[in-house]
């Protein structure tokens, strides 16, 4: 058998850096991690190739002598840790004293540093982790390291590395998070001559944002709360502007970068019923904490933690973010493209034309508005062409009505009356006096002007225009309300059972939720031949809807959405809300759109449908007067 040796010291520091040193970037996070611990204030940071060649990582901390300079580069050799008991409290981004003994075993290095107030500074050599050259020089205060050559001696580390642009890019993202996780401290970042990045350095967590993602981040959430001993703050992205993936999820605890699944979990629960499927948010979250509730010493590249009470900073995550994303209480503003200059053949408008447009469009008075309203009532007079609604297209149950709509709604056998262009233009004789003195109209701060394309209602308030989607709109309304609700929804019984074939897999899932489904008004029956028999569904729907609806059951729950049953009841209620919501393109009654309306405009919470659209969008009267070339 053959004997147990110990290995050398350079093939232990050869080990340590493949813990520790994997590419370029690793580098710049463990010189970076030591800067910030030095106490600097500006950090400057320059690679050459992708950092393979060349990397120079200068401060203005408070240096080393000559003693602590050779010692720096001695396997577990720090100025940060005494006793084990120091470990149960580690507030430095750097403790092991590894990672400078494992870059330089695998590259070529030049370290100049100087503490305040010495005569001269040092500089020192080294070649593969040994001191080959120990020199006094003069130079400022701080140090700055020059890593060469990076595993010129590794081959087989070396064939590992890709590209220089894409290791470049890895250098740069160490460098943007570490001027996310330190916005108090300078950091500037230079690639092939050429300046990448420069942070302020006033501990403004906001100004490093704007300078490590520019605009793309400028109109995202403010967070600030605290929980128990934890407090957090950040900046998260609106779920209007939620990304693709979760690439720019960046968490912070105590100053240090982390990942963790149970923080991202908490993110993104504060978003559940407002994220379109496939969006995920974006974030820069600084979570502080005693730094006895959170061991960092749990990976050798310190990117991991562990909390003693996960659920208290789940919490604080959870309810921080949710808070922050309930006190956003304005529209999102309407996107207009500098209109190009008209040509100048172009003839006037009709003033006869222009003058009924406006007459339709201008404020009404109080006995105008009750004129108008008596014209706009149902009538059955042939030769008049109305827009009826298809009656098939709003097979729709009068218990969601309910919801939003006044008692007092056009029966669905009544045709709906539609002003088209030739009505309004008409010469319309008054209406006969009544009697009865006419209640006036409910003073509101707004004015609902009309609708667009049967899909959008405008609003006028102040010097601001509204545009609401009346089908997320009311699909959000009908979700909150199903949500609110935490009893079953009332079912009804099918006089003649419909048959939904699926696929197998899909079939079992649903039998084997049957207690869910219970409690969603839905009654299923296995049939045979990957069919289930649908024998109850919901008050809310038609027969047709309740099949398509268990179809998108099916469906959730073959995602893995059933981890939580309140999660899959979000879920299928999504579903439910949307199919009973009214549809774009649907002809509404007047007092349908108005009662919509007062919901929308009094309630801060609707703000998104349940799938991540934007229920109403603003547009300014100063936006208009640009288009119009007016200011």
């Amino acid at each position: 058998m053959p004997k147990i040796v110990q290995l050398s010291s350079h093939v232990a520091n050869l080990i340590a850096a493949g813990e520790v040193v994997e590419r370029p970037a690793s580098v710049v996070k463990e010189l970076l991690e030591n800067a910030v611990d030095a106490g600097a204030s500006k950090i400057t940071v320059e690679i050459q190739n992708g950092g393979m060649t060349f990397l120079r990582v200068t401060d203005n901390g408070c240096g080393m002598a000559a003693e602590d300079a050779r010692t720096a580069f001695l396997r577990h050799a720090t100025s940060k840790l005494r006793t084990a008991e120091d470990l149960a409290a580690i507030s430095t981004m750097g403790f092991r004293g590894e990672a400078l003994a494992a870059i330089a075993s695998v590259s070529r290095i030049d370290l100049l540093t100087k503490t305040a107030g010495a005569i001269a500074g040092t500089d020192l050599h080294l070649d593969a982790g040994k001191i080959t050259r120990e020199d006094e020089v003069g130079c400022p205060d701080g140090t700055t390291i020059i890593v060469r050559d990076l595993f010129y001696n590794t081959p087989a580390r070396m064939k590992f590395m890709k590209s220089d642009t894409y290791e470049g890019s890895k250098v740069s993202e160490a460098v943007q998070l570490q001027a996310l996780a330190h916005p108090e401290v300078s950091f500037t970042f230079i690639k092939d001559g050429k300046q990448l990045l420069s942070t302020p350095g006033t501990g403004d967590l906001q100004a490093a944002v704007y300078c490590v993602y520019g605009r793309t981040f400028a109109q995202m959430a403010k967070v600030d709360s605290r929980w128990e001993q934890h407090r957090l703050l950040g900046y998260v992205t609106k779920p209007t502007d939620a990304r693709p993936s979760r690439t720019m999820q960046t968490f912070f605890v105590n100053g240090r970068p982390v990942k963790s699944r149970l923080l991202v979990a908490a993110l993104e629960e504060a978003y559940r019923n407002q994220l379109m499927v496939g969006k995920f948010p974006a974030c820069v979250l600084h979570i502080t904490m005693p730094a006895n509730l959170v061991d960092v010493n749990v990976h050798p590249a310190k990117t991991e933690v562990k909390f003693l009470s996960e659920k208290a900073v789940f919490d604080c995550v959870h309810y921080g973010v949710l808070a922050a994303l309930n006190q956003q209480t304005d529209r999102p503003q309407m996107r207009l493209t500098t209109p190009a200059a008209a040509p100048a053949a172009t003839p006037a408008p009709n003033r006869a034309q222009s003058g009924k447009q406006d007459s339709f469009f201008r404020t009404m008075t109080a006995q105008e508005y009750q004129n108008f309203t008596q014209l706009m009532k149902p009538v059955s007079k042939p030769e008049q062409k109305f827009a009826a609604p298809n009656p098939a297209e709003r097979q729709m149950d009068t218990s969601f009505r309910e919801t939003v709509f006044t008692p007092a709604i056009t029966p669905k056998s009544e045709p709906v009356v539609v002003p088209t262009k030739e009505t309004i233009a008409v010469e319309t004789p008054a209406p006969e006096p009544v009697q009865e003195v006419l209640p006036m109209p409910e003073e509101i701060p707004w004015r609902m002007v009309g609708e667009l394309y049967n899909s959008y209602v405008l609003v006028e308030q102040g010097e601001d225009a509204y545009l609401i989607d009346k089908h997320a709109a009311h699909e959000r309304i009908l979700f909150e309300k199903l949500k609110a609700n935490q009893e079953a929804i009332t079912p009804q019984l099918l006089l003649t059972p419909v048959p939904v074939r699926l696929s197998p897999e899909s079939v079992a899932l649903l039998l084997d939720n049957k207690a869910l489904l219970a409690e969603l008004g839905f009654d299923i029956d296995e049939f045979g031949n990957n069919t289930v028999m649908l024998r109850q569904i919901p008050m809310d729907l038609t027969a047709e809807l309740a099949a398509e609806t268990l179809e998108t059951i099916a469906a959730d729950l073959m995602n893995g959405r059933r981890e939580r049953s309140t999660t899959v009841r979000d879920e299928v209620l999504h579903t439910v809300a949307c199919k009973a919501a009214i549809k774009a393109g649907w002809v509404n009654d007047e007092k349908e759109l108005l009662a919509l309306v007062k919901q929308v405009m009094s309630r801060e919470d609707l703000k998104y449908c349940p799938h991540g659209r934007p229920i109403c969008i603003s547009l300014s009267k100063k936006q208009l007067e640009k288009q119009f070339k007016r200011s």
